[in-house]
């Protein structure tokens, strides 16, 4: 299979006044298209700097980061929100919904910054909402909806576009362990459909199950690579 992903000896160092924080330590790393992956590690592991670099939110400080045939490292910040519109979706822990625009106009976003006209971006994303169980939540707010119907409008947005890569940052750290199943079950589904690749950041290991391959990440490093039934050492 061909890599949609690849990092290739990337490190992250923060300047905190005197002091350097390591965050990433020399990170190489391949993810092939298709595939469902996790970086599983404790909080501070490294984990959300390693989905941030390679979703072009961070420049790493030394190394080489491939997305979809692209240089990302190298990219201008307009060139990164260009690159982004057309190859990532994000799914947030905190949803990132705008809170004064209805359920519809959140999730028909990704399609206007597209240049698509309204009545077709309306469309879509009706039938998206649709998809993932809020044909009867169009015009409802963020606030007038429970956390996983909220995270639901936020994964139609992700994956409205049809992007070759969702990133997902704690998709489900702010829900219930039934929600959080139903919304797993809900993000593999149509990232599977789509033949989309799916890497998504978590600490839960029953979270993990959902996934074909585990990163597992500590103190900035990858410890091990998990696929399926057998552990490939890093």
């Amino acid at each position: 299979m061909e890599n949609i992903v690849e990092l290739h000896e990337v490190s992250k160092v923060y300047e905190m006044g005197s002091e350097k924080v390591m965050a990433l330590n020399n990170i190489n790393l391949s993810i092939e298209k298709g595939d469902f992956c996790c970086l599983l590690g404790t909080s501070g592991s490294g984990k959300s700097t390693l989905l941030n670099v390679m979703a072009g939110l961070e420049k790493p400080t030394k190394g080489q980061i491939i997305v979809n045939g692209q240089q990302v490292q190298r990219m201008s910040e307009k060139k990164l929100a260009e690159f982004r519109q057309k190859n990532i979706g994000f799914v947030f822990q905190a949803y990132n919904l705008f809170p004064t625009l209805t359920a519809l106009e959140n999730v028909e976003m990704p399609l206007m910054f597209k240049g698509i006209p309204k009545p077709i971006r309306q469309k879509k994303a009706a039938l998206m909402l649709k998809s993932v169980g809020l044909g009867d939540r169009l015009n409802h707010k963020p606030s007038q909806m429970s956390g996983g119907q909220q995270q639901r409008v936020g994964i139609a947005r992700a994956f409205i576009g049809n992007p070759p890569v969702v990133f997902a940052d704690e998709p489900t750290g702010n829900l219930d362990t039934r929600t959080t199943q139903e919304i797993m079950r809900l993000i593999t589904t149509i990232a599977k459909t789509n033949n989309q690749t799916l890497v998504l950041v978590t600490h839960e290991t029953e979270i993990a199950g959902f996934v074909d391959k585990i990163i597992y990440i500590r103190d900035g490093t990858i410890e091990k690579i998990e696929i399926k039934d057998r552990l490939k050492e890093d």
